[in-house]
């Protein structure tokens, strides 16, 4: 009998969905978040006006995300996908990046996002949601033009 309560919680537990905070934090990739293009490692003229990304469940095991960006000229771009959170590789709508895309939510507050782009890799992405709630990390793991290895930090604020 206590076999299986044990077996009806762990089911129950494993149900709730991927999104949902865990009991020691409450925080969580999904909202909108804009980032701080004053800290973008470019120089200011070839910044970005604005750049906002959406992430939203768009069942128990997938992704939406959304973003939007407006050029340094003023010129919208958008990319928009929707992928499973199990790390399949899964296309997307082709946009100015990628046409390919993995991800997986280890933790609520955690989103590792794989980009390719005609077959080739375009960038790993890795979001991390502060204590706070409001605000976020993303590090982009990519090949600089000489072929190394190289990390940048894109630092973001939750708009809602």
């Amino acid at each position: 009998m206590k076999f299986s309560a044990f077996l009806l919680l762990s089911a129950a537990y494993l149900a709730q969905s991927a999104f949902a905070a865990d009991a020691n934090s409450q925080a969580s990739v999904v909202g909108v978040w804009q980032v701080d293009t004053s800290r973008l490692t470019m120089p200011p003229e070839a910044r970005p006006q604005s750049v906002t990304i959406s992430f939203s469940e768009e069942d128990a095991t997938h992704l939406r995300t959304k973003v939007d960006i407006i050029d340094p000229t003023g010129a919208p771009l958008q990319a928009e996908g929707v992928t499973p959170l199990d790390g399949t590789p899964t296309a997307v709508p082709p946009n100015f990046e990628a046409d390919m895309s993995a991800t997986t939510l280890p933790r609520p507050e955690v989103l590792i996002m794989q980009l390719a782009n005609q077959g080739h890799p375009v960038s790993t992405r890795i979001y991390a949601v502060n204590p706070d709630n409001q605000s976020m990390i993303e590090t982009v793991a990519y090949f600089n033009a000489q072929g190394q290895p190289a990390l940048r930090r894109n630092y973001f604020s939750r708009v809602k």
